[in-house]
């Protein structure tokens, strides 16, 4: 249902009797900015909508007033540019799509729509009906006097300009498709539309004002061609099946119309110059025109349908008019004059006489300037920053944070990760702890040695190992009576295939391989399983073993483990040059520390820096820069625009890449000094056995440390790979004596034995008509009793 509908009639204007033509107004629904837009100022800008409530309540009134009850008349137009040009200052503060959907018809057939969030959509429809409202107003003037031809002059020429604008400024930033009332071809005809009446409004005046024939000849030449223009932009692409109907035939007449005037106008210069040879061949052209003009009437009635009534009395008028002029020409100059009369293709081409032109009105094109005045009134959310500043402050972010953190930062890192890297490589600061600290054993044999007590030690790994070796053996076994059940089912089944029932024939047997398949498929897949499982442990066995001695001691208190590590505690180095060496390469370790320490100290102070490094004051300094340059209030900020303000800011940063190549140039001198330093050292301790006994004892309790903990946690994964690996186990073996058991009495069935006939041994069953089953004593299965299928002994 529509809520805003135009009140036009089809071809857009009320009356009937007029020669030109208005452009209907595009119909909408009723749209509410309010409640969408507050929710996107208080999520997108972090500010209070409530202090924009006037500002959101106007909006909605604007467009209520803008698109309800659409008339020609002037007020309609003063409210469709309010509300124009408040969305035009609005886009300047938010983006386009701010999840208001927008829906609006096509002008000339209602049951084309077109709904969208997008503002740049809605201003443009908006505009559509500005053009629309000029062109109305401009055919309710009257064409008999020069104040309303005056006025109807200017109003299609602004419709002209703004039907322009629109294709050619406005309609491109749209992000829809639109609706063919608003495409290229069908805004240029509109355009076209406009100018050819606006000449015509020339000629109409020229003819009042009793101009000289050839002058409003010239006019009418220009009137025609504009007609031809308009005609041809209405046949292309398919504006010719949505174009109103009527129109094509009315551009096409009016040309050929104005066409005839042009050369009767001539014809009447040429009798005043008493040329009247060549006014009796401009009567001649024109009467071809007129001719042409009564063969499409006469020719196809639908014209004269769809022409105006005042567009035929023209026709009829300019008609009769020409032909009597001929008569009267043609008479006169065979009898008077004697005149040579030229062809009508000899005849000079009437130069047209141009006044019309599309006129943009400038509170459209700039609506900024009008801004706080009567026609628009106050910019709506004035104090809102322009959604572009958010957009740049959000770009500036992404650039900083990747010289900060992808460059800066992480060339830092990669300088520590270096140092690191040679560092580990030489065994540094192990190497040196060895040498400061005999008596005390490294962080990291200490927490290991924690965890292996705690654990339970040797003694706990054992029990583990252990567990896992009976796990198997249990798992073997629950696989071997699986299988057990399923061959001594098949022998049973070999049995009976053999023997003949009580009485009567034998009948056919399904043989247990073909039963089987599935359950001994299943055997070998966890036997298989159970195997790996077995080396498994195995593997971990022999680590266990391996290692043994050293999980016994490093489930030992702290103390135990220190006496049992070499110490110069009892055997101190006393040797000056060893201690030189040793001092000079703690010096250089104590450099690279402090170096580290120091970085990570300007790592955080450049991570804070950046943290509290906010341009939005900047932007909005620039902006009202920028604003102070402009002459309109209207301002669409490009993110270029800010480009400078960037490279402003993110200078100072720049520095830090002159503190990092420092740093690196320190750092590899320094570590350079570390490796000759090193290198002095391990050949000081190569000659101190004390010294390599010691760092061996450590380097084997790192490595039991490190064995442990696999070993651990492969047990421990083992160990819930049993508990799972036994319920399926059981489910198999369940599986297979059930099948054995259901099986079994079958067999019974086949050899016409009941329950309580079961023999002892299927292989004694007694032959047809023997009496050895009455001797056998009456075996009834006790539930108490486990189930036997192999024959007793």
């Amino acid at each position: 249902m529509f809520l805003f509908r135009p009140a036009a009639t089809a071809d857009g204007v009320a009356n009937d009797n007029s020669t030109m033509f208005a452009v209907k107004f595009k119909a909408t629904e009723k749209t509410i900015f309010n409640k969408a837009l507050a929710e996107y100022i208080a999520s997108s800008y972090a500010e209070p909508p409530e202090v924009y409530r006037d500002d959101l309540r106007v909006l909605d009134e604007l467009r209520e007033a803008a698109t309800a009850a659409l008339d020609g008349n002037p007020n309609v137009l003063k409210r469709n540019i309010r509300y124009y040009g408040q969305l035009a200052f609005i886009l300047s503060k938010f983006p386009a799509d701010v999840g208001i959907s927008f829906t609006w018809y096509n002008s000339f057939t209602l049951d084309t729509e077109v709904s969208c969030q997008d503002l740049y959509f809605e201003r443009a429809s908006v505009l559509f009906n500005i053009g629309a409202a000029y062109s109305q107003l401009g055919c309710r003037e009257g064409h008999s006097d020069m104040d309303s031809l005056n006025r109807a002059f200017n109003y299609f020429q602004q419709a002209a300009g703004t039907f322009g604008y629109l294709q050619r400024k406005i309609v491109g930033e749209c992000r829809t498709q639109l609706t063919t009332d608003m495409s290229a071809y069908m805004l240029t005809t509109l355009e076209n539309l406009m100018l050819c009446q606006a000449q015509e409004c020339v000629w109409h005046r020229s003819v009042l004002s009793r101009m000289k024939d050839a002058n409003i000849a010239r006019i009418a030449t220009h009137v025609a061609e504009l007609y031809e223009q308009a005609m041809q932009s209405a046949s292309q692409g398919s504006l010719a099946s949505t174009i109103p109907n009527g129109w094509i035939d009315h551009l096409k007449v009016k040309g050929l119309y104005f066409r005839a005037e042009a050369q009767q106008r001539k014809s009447m210069g040429c009798l005043a110059n008493s040329q009247y040879g060549e006014e009796v061949a401009r009567l001649q052209a024109a009467q071809e025109y007129c001719s042409q003009i009564s063969e499409l009437v006469s020719y196809d009635q639908r014209w004269s349908k769809l022409l105006r009534a005042a567009v035929l009395e023209m026709i009829k008028s300019q008609a009769e008019l020409v032909s009597s002029n001929r008569t009267r020409a043609e008479h006169d100059n065979d009898v008077i004059y004697l005149d040579p009369v030229p062809a009508i293709s000899s005849l000079a081409d009437i130069s047209p006489y141009k006044l019309a032109q599309s006129k943009t009105p400038e509170i459209i094109e700039n609506p900024g300037k009008f801004l706080g005045s009567e026609e628009l009134g106050p910019p709506l959310f004035k104090g809102l920053v322009p959604f572009v500043i958010h957009q740049a402050a959000s770009l500036y972010e992404d650039r900083k944070d990747q010289l900060v953190n992808k460059d800066l930062i992480t060339a830092l890192d990669e300088l520590t990760a270096d140092c690191e890297s040679v560092l580990n490589s030489l065994n540094m600061p192990h190497a040196l702890e060895a040498i400061k600290k005999p008596i005390g054993l490294p962080p990291n044999i200490l927490v290991g040695a924690d965890e292996i007590r705690s654990d339970g030690g040797y003694i706990g790994i054992k029990r583990l190992l252990d567990s896992a070796i009976v796990s198997n053996t249990r798992a073997n076994e629950l696989l071997g009576a699986a299988e057990k059940a399923l061959n001594d089912e098949a022998q049973e089944d070999q049995r009976v295939q053999q023997r003949v029932p009580k009485g009567g024939r034998q009948t056919k047997r399904v043989e247990s391989a073909e039963l089987t398949n599935k359950f001994r498929a299943e055997i070998a897949k966890y036997r298989d399983v159970i195997n790996r499982a077995r080396e498994s442990d195995a593997t971990i066995k022999a680590q266990v073993d391996m290692w043994s001695q050293f999980f016994s001691l490093l489930g030992s208190p702290r103390d135990e483990i220190e006496r049992q590590v070499p110490s110069t505690t009892a055997n101190p180095i006393t040797d000056p040059h060893h201690s030189q060496i040793v001092g000079r390469l703690q010096q250089y370790m104590d450099e690279i520390t402090l170096m580290k320490r120091e970085r990570a100290k300007s790592m955080e102070k450049l991570k804070r820096i950046a943290n509290e490094d906010d341009i939005t004051p900047a932007l909005n300094e620039e902006m009202q820069r920028l604003a102070a340059l402009s002459a309109t209030p209207i301002l669409q900020f490009e993110l270029h625009q800010f480009e400078d303000l960037f490279a402003q800011k993110l200078d100072k940063y720049m520095t830090w890449r002159t503190y990092i190549d420092e740093e690196r140039e320190a750092q590899v001198e320094l570590l350079d000094s570390i490796r000759e330093a090193n290198q002095a050292f391990l050949v000081a301790r190569s000659n101190h056995p004390l010294l390599q006994q010691r760092e061996k004892a450590l380097s084997n309790l790192e490595t039991a440390v490190k064995r442990y903990r696999e070993a651990s946690f492969n047990l421990h994964d083992g160990a819930r790979f049993y508990v799972s690996l036994d319920s399926e186990l059981q489910k198999l073996k369940d599986g297979c004596l059930d099948f054995a058991m259901a099986r079994h009495l079958d067999a019974l069935e086949q050899l016409g034995l009941s329950h309580g006939e079961t023999p002892t041994d299927l292989a004694q069953a007694p032959e047809q008509g023997s009496n050895a089953a009455a001797q056998q004593p009456n075996l009834v299965w006790d539930p108490t009793m486990p189930l036997k299928y192999t024959t007793p002994k």
